[in-house]
Formats: structure tokens, sequence, C-alpha cells
């Protein structure tokens, strides 16, 4: 029987558990301390930029925290449809309306010219979203926050390690979000953070991941806490917790020695393979300098992707349909049509991804692709 293929997996091992171990054995406070600090200060290295780095538990936490310190409740922010839910809710959860957009056919990414047409008086922010780690509309998107007044918060987080012009995602713009999940570039677990230059964003966020409390994580970095404090704002119980930090710790160490360059060689692997398929249709990226990929999508044309995944199923390879447009779900259904966006769904599908994936795995995956 074959072994199954993963759609995507954490690649952790000793080095990870030790870290682990030496929170646990060694520090003994499990909580938000010394280690998330340390993460906090080699993330700012590694990205560049002169950027403040928060972390928190989640990159939908991260997304949530920048929307809430750069809006007020009711305010409009644009968005693409063609998202992980946790973008809408980041959004929503601040109190505020996302308002569906549409993709570009190409890049699959927010297309710029539908967002502009969705701006009202109340549209003070927008969120383009790096699907598939595509951050190539990077400074297009500055731009045009800029031009209309707009605060740009960057869901990078299926971004983490690209660049654009020779500068990482997070080290230039407005408000950068990643995220440290099991599956991503690199995991602390579960995680994400928030990278910005803004000292009025920084210390909202900062405050607000531990329930408003002022000026709560200098005293956490050192192993205390707030008895006597002030809250002015609305917090949540967001911050990270030493075990997490310890294993991003980790994950970041391997990540340009082990991690970057294995899902690259990856990606021009699966695109040398499948480039000459006329049922298949690429998202052109430049995998040799600037993409880290975090997903490998591909569109399947010709009505064969219902063929495509039978032929999955029947070889144990598992394989994602990446994302159900939001304007379709009953939470945030819209009133208009977003026609780019329900093609690409129709045809959309993601393949294996992960440093781990042998190259015996993907020549048996693009075998059966070929065959359609």
């Amino acid at each position: 029987m074959l072994k199954m293929i993963r759609l995507s997996k954490s690649v952790v091992g000793k080095a990870e558990s030790a870290a682990v171990a030496h929170v646990v054995e060694d520090i003994g406070y499990l909580g938000m301390g010394e280690v998330v600090g340390q993460f906090e200060h080699e993330l700012e290295d590694y990205i560049g930029g002169g950027r403040h780095c928060i972390c928190v538990n989640s990159g939908t936490a991260a997304l949530h925290l920048a929307v809430q310190a750069v809006t007020k409740p009711g305010d409009d922010v644009l968005v693409p449809s063609f998202t992980f839910v946790a973008s809408y809710q980041a959004i929503t959860g601040a109190g505020c309306h996302p308002v569906s957009c549409d993709i570009d056919p190409v890049t699959l990414t927010l297309d710029l010219k539908d967002a502009e047409q969705r701006i009202t008086p109340r549209t003070t922010a927008m969120m383009p979203v790096y699907y598939g780690s595509n951050c190539i509309q990077q400074k297009a998107y500055q731009d045009f926050a800029q031009m209309h007044g707009l605060r740009l918060v960057e869901d990078a987080a299926h971004s983490f390690g690209c660049s654009v012009d020779g500068q990482k995602v997070g080290s230039t713009g407005d408000v950068v979000c990643f995220s440290f999940d099991g599956i991503k570039n690199i995991t602390a677990g579960e995680g994400g953070a928030i990278f910005t230059a803004d000292e009025e964003v920084t210390q909202k966020v900062r405050d607000a991941r531990l329930l408003g409390v002022e000026k709560d994580s200098e005293k956490r970095y050192a192993g205390l806490r707030s008895w006597t404090f002030d809250v002015t704002e609305q917090g949540y119980r967001y911050h990270m917790s030493n075990i997490f930090a310890a294993i991003g710790r980790v994950q970041l160490s391997r990540f340009e020695k082990e991690f970057a360059p294995r899902r690259r060689e990856i990606a021009l692997h699966y695109t040398e393979l499948l480039y000459n398929n006329p049922d298949v249709q690429l998202i052109p990226m430049d995998y040799v300098h600037n993409i880290v990929p975090h997903i490998f999508p591909l569109q399947i044309l010709n009505g064969k992707r219902e063929k495509l995944t039978q032929l999955f199923k029947e070889n144990d390879i598992q394989y994602g349909i990446q994302y159900p447009p939001n304007h379709r779900l009953t939470y945030f259904k819209a009133d208009y049509s977003l026609p780019v966006t329900d093609e690409i769904y129709s045809r959309i599908i993601s393949i294996p991804m992960h440093p781990e994936l042998t190259d015996n795995n993907i020549q048996f995956i693009c075998k059966l692709i070929n065959s359609l």
C-alpha cells in the first residue's frame, strides 16, 4: 500500500523538542516572557527595515489587532474574496465591514481596478492577500493605499521569507502580518506576527494582545507582571507563549538553510514538469530569487479538475481547494458578483508542498496530472 502523500505538514524535530524542554525544565515560565522577546528581536533582524515585531498567538490575531489599530468600528476594509476566511473574520472582529473585491486572473491577488470602484467615504483601509506567496503587487498596493489615503494591512500569511526588489516582505509598507501556524513557511506551533514602523500602532498592538493592559509587554519580557495598571482600549488574550516562541526560534534558524531552498526546489521541479501541459495553468512567480512558496496552487483547465481529484484520491494524494470565496459564504455574502474569483475557484487546486516532499513524490504527482 502506498504511503499517503501529505498536502502540507509541520517539519519539526529534536532541536524544537530541546528548545521546548529548555523552557519547561530550565526557564520554568511557559507564558509570555523572555523567549518571546528574543524571538521578536531575531525576527526583526531577519526581516530588516528597522521595523517593530509584535508576536501573537495566531496569524488571525495578528490581522485582527492590525485592523483594530488602524480603523474604527464601522469602517469599510477592501479585501479580496479569494482568501481564507481568517482575513474576513479579522476584519469583522475589529468591528469593520469587509468589502469583497475581485482578483487579477494572472496573479490571483487583489485587483486594484475592481477595488477602486468599491471605495466610498466609509473606506479607510485595505487588506491585500499574498495568495500562494505571490507578493509581486506589493509596491502597487502600497502606492494605491497612499494615493487614496487608506491604511494598508498586508496579509502576508503565505509569504514569510519572500522578497520584493531585494527587500523582505515586512520590511516596508504600513502594517504587515505573518502566520506561524503548523504548516506555514516557519511554524511556532501556532502564532503570528505584526511588523510596522508606526510607533502608535506598535504600542496599541502590544497592549491589545495582553488584554489592553498598558505597557505590560516590557515587564513580561523580564519575567514580571503588571499588578497596577490601566486599560483604555479593547484588548484580547492574544499573546504568544514562551513555548511557541522557542519552537519559532529554532524554525527561523533552519529557514534559510533548509526550508526555503527545498520549497523553491519543489516549486521549480513542479513548474518544469507541468509547464507544457495544456490542461494546467501555473501562477507565474520568481521562485529562484523572490518567492518561498507556502502552497502550490494551479488551475486545471478544460473541465478536468474533478477527474484529477479522483486520481489523487485513488492514489492517496492529498490536495486542497483553496479557498471558498468569502462573498459566497452566508455570513459575508455580497449582493454582487465577482466573475474572476468565481471562475478561478471552479478551476483551482493545490498540490502537495512541504520540505519533506521527495523528488519521487513530485514526479508521481506530475505523472498523474500529465495523464489527464
